[in-house]
């Protein structure tokens, strides 16, 4: 059977929080072990010929060993072809005598393999299959069978009702890996051509992302970059809102003018002002001469104050007129000024509850906060570490004057996992350093990564249950991944839906069951 003819990249799959969550409930509960075949009956995923953490001693060995991997294979392929015709699960039995269970996967009736549960015993059939489990290693490995017998006696065995429960949590593996294929399938197009229209119109530069909450940011930015509106943007340290305010003027009819920026909260009000309005031959002791602001340097262009939230109240009196009435005078001097300058500024703190405690003017703040951007924090937007990763390699290469070096699924995948409180500045940083310790190697794995980033898998769900009744066990992660996705796409049903791969009307049922609402503070009741 000929690979279908759509591409299929299985590590997508394996990336899916779904897939790793059940993964690991699968691996905590039965000692199972979950892979993906492709359409050809090929184990994906598999580095080195070994299975993704074997989670039982037998399986461990045969693996490891001469023979056993080719044989794993061998009854991966038979049972993918057998699944080719089959609708629902399917079981058998592997080489060695542990039992099978395997799901096709298919899209638009096209197959392309299956999800393929091995490493255990049915419990009805428990004493055979130990005693060919026995047969095989004492001919295939006879100096070792003795060995492994006790731990042939704790081998996982599954009755027709944990069999029942497996089943559906591969079908749920399998709704999300059918629902990210037609996602993908539907949107590839679409987003082509949205990023070409994008591209043409607006020319963002390095501002990288595809996921939906840049896309909505690229949106924003294409309705306001030509406007006169002034704009505050906000967002974490290390988000990138210079790079918006550069966006932002680089698009605008001011374009052709300067581009000038002020960190205001680098320096005190005596030499902000003077950098900010000038100053006068004379006005103190080493005004030796006369000095242009940048608010006149920034004329008929764009004027970025980045940490605007960091000025006192004196500078922000001054500030306030130049917005108002886009005038000012020169330190020392007593000539009036006028400028035709666009303002962006930019800050990290909570300016709304500033003014409410008095340490920021109200009439500033609104003056400011025509256009609001919010930048997402990186942990928001992790669609897009493979892309700001790549675009990190390809900067260090250029100013290294060498070859792209690589970065390996493992590295990228612990990349993922970790939440950034730096951002897209720390993830920046990483990926330099990353490349450095590298070295002469074209390749950058795990081995090298931070010790802050380097979590182990289990750690990524901390709250997961792991234990008591399967069925809540279920329906907790259910209700966990229900309300994360709800609160990442701002309680878009629909969206969320799709997201999800089921009905609108069943998620709106699934959230009166779990009593989600938009208004409730849910991490109260969930804590």
């Amino acid at each position: 059977m000929s690979e279908p003819a759509q591409s299929v990249n299985y590590e997508d799959f394996e990336r899916l929080h779904v897939v790793r969550r059940l993964r690991l409930i699968v691996g905590n509960w039965w000692k199972i072990q979950l892979n993906f075949t492709d359409a050809r009956g090929f184990l994906r995923g598999v580095p080195q010929g070994r299975f993704f953490n074997p989670t039982n001693k037998v399986c461990a060995f045969i693996t490891e060993h001469d023979g056993g991997f080719k044989d794993c294979v061998g009854t991966a392929r038979s049972t993918t072809f057998e699944s080719v015709s089959s609708e629902g699960a399917r079981r058998g039995s592997c080489h060695a005598g542990f039992s099978t269970l395997a799901l096709p996967l298919r899209v638009e009736g096209k197959y392309l393999g299956c999800i393929f549960a091995d490493g255990f015993l049915f419990k009805e059939t428990a004493t055979e299959q130990k005693e060919r489990l026995r047969k095989y290693l004492a001919h295939k490995f006879p100096s070792d069978a003795a060995g492994l017998e006790e731990h042939i006696e704790s081998l996982p065995t599954l009755s027709d009702r944990d069999i029942e429960y497996l089943t559906e949590l591969l079908e749920v593996v399998i709704e999300e890996v059918i629902t990210l294929r037609k996602t993908i399938s539907d949107s590839d197009e679409r987003m082509k051509i949205m990023s070409k229209e994008l591209t043409d119109k607006w020319d963002f530069g390095k501002m990288v992302g595809k996921s939906a909450a840049m896309m909505a940011l690229f949106k924003m930015l294409g309705r306001v970059a030509d406007s006169e509106a002034t704009i505050l943007v906000t967002g974490e340290n290390g988000t990138g809102k210079e790079g918006i305010a550069r966006a932002v003027h680089y698009n605008s009819k001011r374009k052709k003018a300067a581009f000038v920026i002020q960190n205001c909260g680098a320096l005190n009000d005596n030499l902000l002002e003077t950098e900010l309005f000038g100053h006068v031959k004379g006005a103190f002791t080493s005004a030796v001469k006369d000095k242009k602001g940048l608010f006149e340097l920034a004329d008929k262009g764009t004027l970025f104050l980045d940490e605007i939230g960091d000025t006192t109240p004196a500078m922000q009196v001054k500030l306030l007129r130049v917005l108002q009435e886009g005038t000012f005078i020169a330190v020392g001097g007593s000539e009036q000024k006028k400028v035709d300058v666009r303002i962006v500024a930019a800050t990290n703190k909570n300016l709304e509850a500033m003014v409410k405690d008095g340490s920021f003017r109200e009439d500033l703040y609104y003056r400011l906060n025509v256009i609001n951007i919010k930048v997402p924090a990186l942990r928001e937007r992790k669609d897009d570490i493979p892309l700001l990763v790549a675009a990190f390699l390809d900067d260090f290469a250029k100013q290294a004057g060498e070859s792209r070096k690589r970065i390996s699924h493992e590295c990228l995948e612990k990349m993922e996992r970790y939440d950034w409180p730096g951002n897209v500045r720390e993830l920046q940083n990483e990926v330099e350093r990353l490349c450095v310790l590298a070295g002469d190697s074209m390749e950058i794995t795990g081995e090298y990564i931070s010790e802050r980033i380097n979590i182990k898998k289990e750690e990524k769900f901390p709250g997961l249950r792991v234990e008591g009744k399967l069925k809540d066990a279920i329906e907790a992660l259910e209700r966990k991944m229900i309300y994360d996705m709800l609160i990442r796409e701002n309680w878009n049903k629909s969206r969320v839906a799709k997201i999800l791969g089921i009905s609108r009307a069943g998620l709106i049922m699934k959230c009166e069951k779990f009593g989600f609402d938009k208004t409730d503070e849910y991490s109260r009741a969930a804590g």
